[in-house]
């Protein structure tokens, strides 16, 4: 296990008052560089006593959200959970947040820039990682934002999501565990082609996989970058925990979505194509193909009647 405890967090500046127009977020330029789309990293950031993250101004959002963009179940979940078979934790939405603390819960507040408040927050701290991002994976696109609460002691099971993403922890403690989502022998190509064809996030967790770990112990104040499809759990600390997940899209990612697909088509008709990612060359054939047979079946295929 690769760890990264407390003990060798970077060191960040000072943290200004809110309100200020002082940077929300501290970025290595280096680590960046060497880091982002690799390997996880830790970032700095000042949002740990805003106000939109207080649980009153928590409870107005999940209100005025869409009922499917608040998901929650109980948190006392082992690490690999069929999503079929998560628990709900018997409470209403309300009851969630403010029981928080003793309900022994997980919450999720999914895009939660539909609220202008929270799309300002988004933007700004996108605006800040973009000179940095942009050289590496140009086109930011997509921006979406979301909001975890968790009991303590609560478990967010072995998964992997397809955005760019830097998970910044504002109240409480939590472990995440995440693994290199190029190591084949933890992530195989088989479960990469089904989630590309739109399986649930949920992976199944193997023993073996735990001392391949990076192991990330975020406190108020620290963010953590997850390169896209890279597995992960995360173990809450004692107390309650709100962490706000600031994500975005790039056009490469298309680009692989679509070469996924072409590797399942091909697999499907009986062809043993390369990995995606194994040959540049390949991958963009893939996806141009891919893109011009999407094309040619909307122009052509059949249409409703």
């Amino acid at each position: 296990m690769r760890l990264a405890n407390a003990s060798s967090n970077p060191v960040f500046p000072a943290f200004p008052p809110q309100g200020t127009s002082e940077k929300l977020l501290d970025l290595d330029a280096h680590l960046f560089r060497a880091k982002f789309g690799q390997e996880p990293f830790l970032i700095g950031h000042r949002l740990a006593d805003h106000p939109l993250f207080a649980m009153d101004r928590l409870m107005q959002l999940a209100r005025t959200l869409p009922e499917k963009n608040v998901e929650y179940n109980a948190g006392e979940l082992p690490i690999s959970v069929d999503p079929n078979l998560t628990p709900r934790n018997g409470l209403t939405i309300d009851e969630t947040i403010r029981r928080i603390e003793h309900c022994k819960s997980w919450m999720v507040l999914k895009y939660v820039e539909t609220d202008p408040a929270y799309r300002d927050l988004l933007e700004r701290c996108l605006a800040e990682i973009r000179p940095y991002s942009e050289p590496l994976h140009p086109g930011m696109c997509k921006p979406e934002a979301f909001v975890f609460l968790t009991s303590p002691g609560s478990v967010t099971p072995y998964h992997m999501d397809p955005e760019h993403n830097f998970l910044l922890q504002i109240r409480g403690s939590k472990v995440v565990h995440q693994f290199d989502g190029r190591d084949r022998t933890v992530l195989s190509d088989a479960e990469l082609e089904r989630f590309y064809q739109g399986a649930h996030r949920n992976l199944t967790f193997k023993e073996e996989y735990r001392a391949k770990s990076w192991a990330f112990d975020l406190k108020p104040g620290y963010g953590l970058h997850f390169p896209v499809t890279y597995p992960h759990y995360v173990a809450n600390g004692s107390e309650v925990s709100v962490s706000f997940s600031v994500t975005f899209r790039t056009p490469d990612l298309d680009r692989r979505y679509e070469a996924y697909q072409a590797n399942t088509w091909l697999r499907g008709r009986g062809w043993k194509p390369r990995s995606v990612g194994d040959s540049p060359w390949r991958d963009k054939v893939k996806s141009l193909a891919f893109r011009m047979a999407r094309k040619a079946s909307g122009l052509f295929g059949k249409r409703d009647a």
